[in-house]
């Protein structure tokens, strides 16, 4: 069976940076799985495994653009830390979901001045090429579920 539109896909992957860094992982614990053609992955590597089968190995180096898309300026603000309400200590790293005219989005806490709070709507890997060695391990059909919820079931109830 090789991948396409509307199988369950389950793969190992070891992701680095271009100075050959780690950045994550399957290595040593369980592949990880998606439901092919559901944009449930970034988008170059999904078409990096199209077609592929059960055993294949591949290096796949994607532009930002193909992956977490390039870093983007005007997704960073600086606000104040009475936004934090309730929070006793704001720490770069930190991340909080903010309503945003879009939806709710992830912001991350790229810098504390103070109180000036830098606030990043961009993904970590924003901007970065990224480099997987990829593994293929199991292609499955999915189930109607699946099909009809547009992501893989793991055994736990879904979408309650």
């Amino acid at each position: 069976m090789q991948i396409s539109n509307h199988k369950v896909v389950s793969f190992h992957y070891t992701l680095t940076n271009d100075a050959g860094e780690t950045i994550d992982s399957s290595v040593g614990g369980d592949p990880l799985a998606y439901l092919h053609g559901e944009e449930n992955i970034i988008p170059g590597l999904e078409n990096a495994l199209e077609g592929k089968a059960v055993g294949d190995k591949l290096n796949v180096s994607l532009e930002a653009a193909d992956a977490y898309g390039e870093y983007n300026p005007a997704l960073t603000e600086v606000v104040p830390s009475s936004m934090f309400e309730g929070v006793d200590k704001i720490e770069a790293g930190m991340e909080f979901r903010a309503e945003t005219s879009e939806g709710v989005q992830v912001v991350r806490i790229a810098e504390v001045d103070g109180d000036n709070i830098t606030v990043d709507g961009n993904h970590p890997l924003a901007g970065q090429r990224l480099n997987f060695d990829v593994e293929i391990a199991e292609i499955r059909e999915a189930s109607a579920e699946e099909l009809e919820h547009g992501h893989i079931h793991s055994g736990e109830e879904c979408c309650a």
